[in-house]
């Protein structure tokens, strides 16, 4: 299909975006001490931080001009992270 965001700016979830969940996944099993991270222009993007952070990388990294929006998105993906946990804990208990 036709990409509705430049992929060297906003990470392809079905095509880059699958190879590096499929890679995060089997790297965190054969290691769960591993660190993954990301550098780039995705590295700052918002919905990139997003995707990124829901398949588990642990660091972003991006240019100077982009961090102050990448530590915005970075606090709102840990904001969702713990409110899932609120809520899977609310139903366990």
């Amino acid at each position: 299909g036709i990409l509705t965001d430049d992929p060297f700016n906003s990470i392809d979830e079905e095509g880059v975006g699958f190879l590096v969940k499929k890679s995060a996944i089997e790297g965190k099993a054969a290691n769960q001490q591993l660190s993954l991270s990301v550098c780039g222009e995705q590295g700052g993007d918002p919905k990139s931080i997003k995707f990124f952070d829901q398949i588990g990388l642990d660091y972003v990294s991006c240019s100077p001009f982009r961090v102050p929006i990448a530590r915005l998105a970075v606090g709102q993906a840990a904001a969702r992270r713990f409110q899932k946990h609120q809520r899977e804990e609310r139903l366990h208990h």
